[in-house]
């Protein structure tokens, strides 16, 4: 074994952050060679609401050897084939964000710009009706695809909505099952070598000093390493992504589990529900520079599906991502690492993201900076990608009926996003950029359910003869 070989990785914080990170170094680096501590406080609460997931969450617990029936009995899980939208392009629309694809490629020509053509002579039904997922979702009907790999079924992409904190219990199972050490206790201080500024170590409230090479910061918004010890920076989106507040409150199991979860656009923001099988989630998210505290909790409480089982949880957050989430040797996961908020279920699959492109660059001891740079470029790309995406869902809206909407129908995009609506707009050309989460037919999805209508479609459509198009 080399000596420059790192011996010990220390993560602080648990939550689904944390227990993720733990699951998979214990699962992927191993903790023969390489001891793995979490040190965690239960005196600390977790902001885990109900969670939604997309895809990539498969992968995950496949990858880790989880067997799917376990995880969702023990979190109470249920399956998900997309997102509802509702109210977002204008009030009365309903559209969905399904995972997969709309139609098949012809002759080397997205689907949709034959669907374009045929849908503006009006030999077509609305782009819906192309979408497996879609279908199914809203008959309330689902299937595994690998119980159907020669069948057009094999292409329903899906993922699961469950109880943040009950997958963090059963991730934490999983990972001390694999040798992870679990210490209790909260962190008084943390200790820096004081020429390298590298982490050396914590110290908990008790005395006890925990050793490590590397650090993992789950400890949330505050950032106990990554921001309070290193003073790494934060990037504020606000201004592009204006909401800031949240409340989160369960309410009694709904007898239909639908496979998907709803987005409910309100004058103020938008409300979620996700179905779980002992409770429903819901929360609102709002803006406090357009309504008050007390009027969001009015609107929650108002269009809740079934009766509250607890009082509104108040949560608050700045939209935005740290400077850097690997700094020196620590490298901040989860909400530590910076906030997409919660519209399009991204939270846990950043953690994902985040913890298995480290993996692909785990580093030693020290000489590091080539692949923490790498690393740091790569985030950084897919936090913008997804904070564009998330944009064009407020952006993209013919609401005017609050102050809310008005602002985010007038405010200014990134560049990057502008570009890619320019394109859109022009020609119906979509196309994903290296390797950027949401792909072609996401995108697809939210600018034709909101309305971004496209000035043509690729002229190579017109050299199909109509009756064979």
């Amino acid at each position: 074994m080399d000596n420059n070989n790192i011996k010990h990785i220390v993560i602080v914080g648990g939550g689904t952050s944390g227990w993720m990170s733990a699951a998979a170094l214990s699962r992927i680096v191993g903790t023969q060679d390489c001891k793995i501590t979490l040190v965690e406080s239960e005196q600390v609460g977790t902001v885990g609401v109900g969670e939604a997931t997309i895809p990539p969450i498969v992968e995950f617990n496949n990858l880790l050897g989880i067997n799917a029936d376990e995880m969702l009995s023990a979190t109470q899980g249920t399956f998900k084939l997309g997102i509802e939208f509702i109210n977002w392009g204008k009030i009365g629309d309903a559209y969905m964000h399904p995972f997969g694809v709309f139609g098949r490629t012809i002759m080397n020509v997205s689907f949709w710009h034959y669907w374009k053509k045929a849908y503006e002579l009006g030999l077509s039904p609305p782009l819906d009706a192309y979408s497996l997922n879609w279908l199914a979702a809203k008959q309330n009907r689902f299937l595994r695809s690998g119980n159907v790999p020669n069948s057009p079924l094999s292409k329903v992409h899906h993922a699961y909505h469950f109880d943040a904190g009950l997958y963090a219990r059963f991730l934490r199972e999983f990972s001390t099952g694999l040798g992870v050490n679990r210490i209790e206790g909260l962190v008084g201080q943390v200790i820096q070598d004081p020429q390298s500024g590298f982490i050396k170590g914590i110290k908990l409230q008790d005395g006890t000093i925990v050793n490590g090479d590397f650090f993992i910061d789950c400890t949330g918004f505050r950032g106990l390493l990554i921001e309070q010890c290193l003073e790494t920076g934060y990037e504020d989106w606000s201004h592009y992504l204006p909401c800031n507040s949240a409340q989160a409150v369960p309410t009694a199991a709904l007898s239909q589990k639908r496979p998907y979860t709803k987005s409910i656009a309100h004058s103020i923001g938008w409300q979620w529900q996700i179905p779980l099988q002992h409770r429903t989630g819901n929360g609102i998210v709002y803006s406090t520079e357009f309504t008050s505290d007390e009027q969001a909790q009015e609107m929650l409480l108002a269009n809740l599906p079934s009766t509250a089982l607890a009082e509104p949880r108040q949560l608050r957050f700045v939209t935005g991502k740290r400077k850097k989430s690997w700094n020196k040797n620590c490298l901040a996961v989860g909400l530590s690492s910076g906030f997409m908020e919660p519209l399009e279920s991204t939270s846990i699959h950043l953690i994902q993201s985040t913890i298995m492109r480290f993996l692909s660059l785990f580093p030693r001891r020290d000489n590091f900076d080539i692949e923490m740079n790498r690393f740091n470029n790569d985030v950084d790309r897919e936090f913008r990608t997804v904070r564009d995406f998330l944009i064009l869902h407020y952006k993209a809206t013919e609401r005017d009926d609050s102050e809310f909407w008005n602002y985010c129908r007038n405010m200014e995009i990134p560049d990057s996003l502008q570009a890619k609506l320019d394109l859109y707009q022009s020609s119906s050309w979509l196309e994903r950029e290296k390797q950027e989460l949401f792909g072609v037919d996401s995108w697809l999805a939210v600018l034709n359910g909101q309305h971004v209508s496209a000035e043509s479609y690729s002229p190579l459509v017109d050299n199909m003869p109509r009756g064979q198009a």
